[in-house]
């Protein structure tokens, strides 16, 4: 199964590594899910939700043990993104990235994510 990821501030994944579990930001609970990306989708969820903003993390996540709250839903003209409908286990995360800015002012992933 291809992998999901999840761009957030630094400080927040620290929490939710140390609690074991992230709940989501205030956006995701507003919504009602934990809003993720493909590896396609990152940079423009990058861009669109995240611009200028520093001490950010990429997660890697492995969608297997999320399971049935794992829902592929359509979005932003038709496009599938995956959203969790249940807290996300720190377990599930198999890498983490900082996400720096460029000189360009857009965030600079890392080359293989």
């Amino acid at each position: 199964m291809e992998r999901i990821y999840k761009i957030m501030a630094a400080g927040e994944w620290a929490a939710a590594k140390a609690a074991g579990v992230y709940k989501g930001s205030s956006h995701d609970r507003r919504d009602g899910f934990i809003h993720f990306s493909t590896a396609a989708q990152a940079t423009e969820t990058a861009a669109k939700h995240f611009a200028s903003q520093t001490d950010l993390v990429l997660l890697t996540i492995d969608p297997a043990p999320l399971g049935a709250a794992l829902k592929w839903e359509p979005s932003r003209g038709g496009a599938l993104f995956p959203h969790l409908y249940a807290p996300l286990p720190a377990s599930a995360v198999v890498a983490e990235h900082d996400l720096p800015l460029s000189s360009d002012g857009r965030h600079a992933f890392p080359s293989r994510f």
